[in-house]
């Protein structure tokens, strides 16, 4: 490939070979290796481009992204999903933990399942965080590797809610696990000493809980994290058009009109329901929250769409935007751009828990 990752990037895939080879994945011979370039006129975009390793980024981070990784799609169950989920996540989560030491301990708090992952030592004792962990609303991959190196950074605990999965508990279930736990941790925690955040699902549930503060008149939390999400069921951002969950590399369906793929996490609700995507909800007046994705990352475009909704509001929102990298890269604790991106995090929430 020439140090170039040939890759095929589309609103609308163009198709590059026979619907067997497809299946199969498409090999370096049929690779695109020049860049094109077709408008329809409905406005499609049918491209391929030729994308070179952004030189700007760390040699671990070019390596990751030079992982082969084909793009023909591979069916796999639910089951098969949260098997090879949890499994990933207890390893990433002890690679975590060798690099950030942290407690991680099971309990429940209002009756809902949760992890306390503690520091070591030193931990501030009036201050705590709430995790929503990403997964896709139906699995967990990340109540470990999200919290860990925070707990470690922030020397405040985080309770990492073990919310109700879709599809057998479809919205609102995850919210109200969620506004549950919040409740519960008033009544030790002041409003201001207490952030919520997540990556992935866990963004999108926490700017749901955000709205759903609001809506029912509790105290404001002191500060927000959504990391790598969105805030509008109804339209698919651009990005989920161009990347796929590595990126530029691995499977990507073409875009649908009608299709939605989180149907099973929202069901019946309406995708414009103010709760359930808050870009449509009464922002003014939300705490400061921070926005962190990436330039590869499939919901780039719902991250920034909803910062910009805080912006119009008037609220105090930070957006960080790391080049070249694909979705919720920071779970990876061995890039260089990881533990900056943990140290943006865990800076963001020591500032604003005062």
């Amino acid at each position: 490939m020439n140090a170039c990752l040939k890759v095929l990037t589309a609103f609308s895939l163009l198709l590059l070979s026979l619907p067997l080879a497809a299946q199969q994945g498409t090999t370096a011979a049929q690779a695109p290796d020049k860049d094109t370039s077709y408008i329809a006129p409905d406005g499609t975009a049918r491209v391929t481009r030729v994308v070179p390793i952004p030189q700007s980024l760390s040699p671990q981070a070019q390596k990751f992204l030079a992982n082969p990784a084909s793009d023909a799609f591979q069916p796999q169950t639910l089951q098969q999903r949260r098997i090879e989920t949890d499994a990933w996540q207890a390893r990433a989560g002890a690679a975590s933990r060798k690099v950030y030491p942290a407690s991680v301990k099971r309990s429940t708090i209002a009756g809902i399942p949760v992890l306390l992952v503690t520091p070591l030592s030193g931990m501030v004792p009036d201050r705590v965080l709430i995790n929503l962990h990403g997964g896709g609303f139906n699995s967990d991959s990340g109540s470990l590797t999200e919290t860990i190196p925070i707990a470690n950074l922030t020397k405040m605990k985080v309770v990492a809610v073990l919310y109700r999965l879709a599809p057998e508990h479809p919205f609102p279930a995850a919210l109200d696990d969620a506004i549950a736990v919040y409740k519960s941790l008033l009544r030790t925690y002041k409003p201001d000493h207490i952030a919520i955040y997540g990556t992935s699902a866990g963004a999108v549930l926490t700017g749901e809980v955000a709205a759903q503060i609001k809506h029912l008149g509790l105290p404001e939390p002191g500060a927000l994290g959504i990391f790598s999400g969105f805030g509008d069921f109804s339209r698919a951002g651009d990005s989920r058009s161009l990347f796929a969950l590595n990126g530029l590399s691995g499977h990507l369906e073409p875009a649908e009109p009608g299709r939605n793929p989180d149907r099973k996490y929202f069901v019946s609700t309406d995708p414009r329901n103010p709760i359930l995507s808050p870009v449509f909800s009464d922002l003014h007046g939300m705490p400061p929250a921070l926005f962190i994705t990436s330039e590869r990352d499939m919901l780039l475009s719902g991250t920034t769409i909803l910062e910009r909704a805080y912006l119009r509001a008037g609220d105090d929102a930070h957006l960080i935007v790391f080049e070249g990298l694909p979705h919720a890269f920071w779970n990876d604790v061995s890039l260089p751009e990881s533990r900056e991106a943990y140290h943006y995090m865990a800076g963001f929430f020591t500032k604003y828990l005062r």
